[in-house]
């Protein structure tokens, strides 16, 4: 069995630009519809939303509830099991946001 870091487990349910942003989405407003989502985040596609949701949902981050209704209701939330990653996503976007006010002194301009 190939042994690899444990760091690249992580990396591989949160790679990409979209996942993060949306985790922290879910975990600040909570449950959301998808089309709340998409005006959440207006620049994602829908298809690139519906993929990474798809992703998050098998990796068992984001809980799917379908409602038997019509017009069909999907709602999305973090699992208990996503919850965990909340620390980890806020120290994230708080690293990002004091790394673009380093990068603004040093260089004077907005990155």
């Amino acid at each position: 069995m190939k042994q690899y870091c444990k760091f690249e487990s992580a990396l591989e349910i949160l790679v990409g630009k979209w996942k993060p942003v949306i985790l922290l989405q879910l975990i600040a407003n909570g449950t959301m519809r998808f089309s709340e989502l998409q005006k959440a985040i207006p620049e994602i596609s829908k298809k690139m939303l519906a993929q990474q949701l798809r992703e998050l949902e098998y990796n068992d981050i984001v809980r799917r509830e379908v409602y038997s209704e019509v017009p069909p209701k999907v709602e999305y939330s973090i699992s208990d099991y996503g919850k965990s990653l909340g620390t980890v996503l806020q120290a994230m976007n708080d690293w990002g946001a004091a790394h673009i006010d380093h990068m603004n002194a040093r260089y004077g301009v907005d990155r």
